[in-house]
């Protein structure tokens, strides 16, 4: 899996974690919807890390809860 993708599912998996639907984390985080649903759509392939910041605190989470999954450990390099 690719940076994008597990950025992705982390998103799309703390959604369904929290009950929480794109429109409601777009309100709680300060993140505009568009911006949202062109990371969710691969429209924006590499959000910058205010932005994931601004999407944890939507959360309630820190970057480190985030990151912390065995997807963010087992990523493979991306430059080659």
């Amino acid at each position: 899996m690719d940076t994008y993708h597990a950025v992705k599912e982390r998103i799309l998996f703390l959604c369904g974690e929290h009950e929480m639907s794109l429109r409601h984390l777009a309100i709680e985080s300060g993140v505009s919807p568009s911006t949202l649903k062109n990371i969710l759509y691969g429209k924006s392939r590499n959000p910058g890390i205010v932005t994931l910041k601004m999407l944890c605190d939507g959360f309630g989470i820190t970057l480190t809860d985030f990151f912390d999954t065995d997807v963010f450990r087992r990523l493979e390099q991306e430059i080659r």
